[in-house]
């Protein structure tokens, strides 16, 4: 009887295995002829391109020589197919919104610094040249190309124009990326680099201190003198841009980005903010203090400043300037502004925070976001959307909803403070 069930039992797997073969095969099909509609779909989009292509003055030879067999590339992240659930669940999340202590990694920023020095000798003429020119510090400069491209050794894999069909035609931004799209076309037709070497990070941003198309367009240069504005090969075009960039976004020659105070519990964290601007010599009447014993020069106290805890009471405290908003222009993080400060300084005086970065909460970006939606709707200011990034509006938020409801006021959200949120 044993025997005999086994034999019963064969057919009954063999079918189930065939079942499941064909199954396979049938999604198989059904996911390549879905990818080959969007794909046709993608040509015909491509198509109606041309006129508002040639409108802002490609012409036709650069149109085709753009769009010459391209397809859509299906592995980058942020995708939302026609039809489809988005291909790419786990989104990329940027550095600059993660634990702040993890972005001050000293190993990374020793590498940075000894690198940086180098580049700065190797560079020094042009270098001088340029903080001559726009006024912004050679460091300051140096700093950014590090961190983008690790002064340009950094590979650049991404063809500029397929990433940015791809994310105009299907992307979840389609509205942020169709005009850097068109700006990628611009870049071509003005001859600045060829076809094949237009190369770009998956989100577009170009060359060795990643630029989006429109911002290289807007304040590219060539420095070099050879009459291309080439940010992929030439360093002294790259930097210059770097530095008209930032002097054109209000960079004051006469002031650093900021300073390293000390911080304790009797700080008052709820006061952070570029709104809160007020002269350096406010904040020292109020206590605060240089680190290491340094005191302001008479003439900085006038200048103004505003309060920056990027990790709230967890971590170094600062008080910038208004170059530091400037360089969040170049990347709208705390994170990333301070990071470049800190370089450009420590490639002068090669000196760490004296502030500890100590361990804090982390949670996703979701239950931030259910966070964020309580303070919003007690009337706290948390800027202009709920995104799940703790910035500085919402540290603030964080901390006077902490004081509020007799919480201890550390401006970052811990487990008392979702705890009392979830009531």
């Amino acid at each position: 009887m044993i025997r005999q069930s086994r034999l019963l039992l064969v057919p009954a797997l063999l079918c189930t295995l065939v079942a499941s073969i064909i199954g396979a095969t049938g999604n198989a099909v059904a996911k390549q002829d879905y990818k080959a509609r969007t794909e046709a779909q993608f040509q015909s989009w491509l198509t109606a391109l041309w006129p508002q292509a040639k409108a802002n003055g490609i012409s036709r030879k650069t149109f085709d020589l753009a769009f010459h067999e391209i397809h859509l590339n299906w592995r980058l992240p942020d995708l939302a197919p026609p039809g489809r659930k988005p291909v790419d669940k786990k989104k990329r999340r940027q550095a600059e919104f993660g634990s702040p202590g993890r972005y001050f990694r000293q190993n990374q920023i020793n590498a940075l610094v000894r690198r940086g020095r180098q580049m700065k000798a190797k560079w020094a003429k042009t270098l001088g040249k340029l903080e001559k020119r726009y006024g912004v510090p050679q460091n300051i400069v140096l700093a950014v190309w590090g961190r983008e491209t690790s002064y340009g050794s950094v590979k650049i894999p991404y063809d500029t124009v397929r990433s940015l069909a791809t994310l105009s035609f299907m992307g979840r931004r389609k509205a942020f990326f169709h005009p850097e799209l068109i700006g990628a076309l611009k870049i071509l037709e003005q001859g600045h680099i060829s076809r094949g070497k237009l190369k770009s990070s998956w989100a577009g941003a170009m060359g060795q201190t990643q630029m989006l198309p429109n911002k290289f367009l807007q304040y590219g240069v060539d420095f070099d003198g050879d009459g291309r504005k080439n940010i992929w090969t030439s360093a002294p075009d790259a930097l210059a841009t770097t530095a008209n960039f930032l002097k054109q976004q209000g960079w004051n020659g006469r002031h650093s980005w900021g300073y390293e105070v000390n911080i304790n519990d009797k700080v008052n964290c709820a006061l952070e903010g570029p709104h809160r601007m007020q002269p350096i010599g406010n904040w020292v009447k109020s206590g605060l203090k240089r680190t290491r014993g340094r005191t302001f020069a008479a003439q900085r106290l006038r200048t103004d400043g505003s309060l920056l805890l990027p990790a709230g009471l967890y971590g170094p405290g600062f008080i910038v300037t208004q170059n530091f908003y400037v360089i969040k222009k170049y990347n709208e993080s705390d994170l990333y502004a301070l990071f470049v400060g800190h370089v450009a300084d420590r490639i002068g005086t090669n000196k760490p925070f004296n502030g500890k970065w100590r361990k804090v909460s982390t949670y996703t970006r979701a239950k931030v976001k259910r966070l964020q939606k309580v303070l919003r709707r007690e009337g706290y200011n948390i800027g202009d959307k709920i995104d799940g990034l703790i910035g500085f509006r919402s540290r603030v938020a964080v901390g006077l909803y902490q004081g509020k409801h007799g919480l201890k006021r550390d401006c970052w959200p811990g487990s008392a403070t979702f705890s009392q949120a979830s009531k």
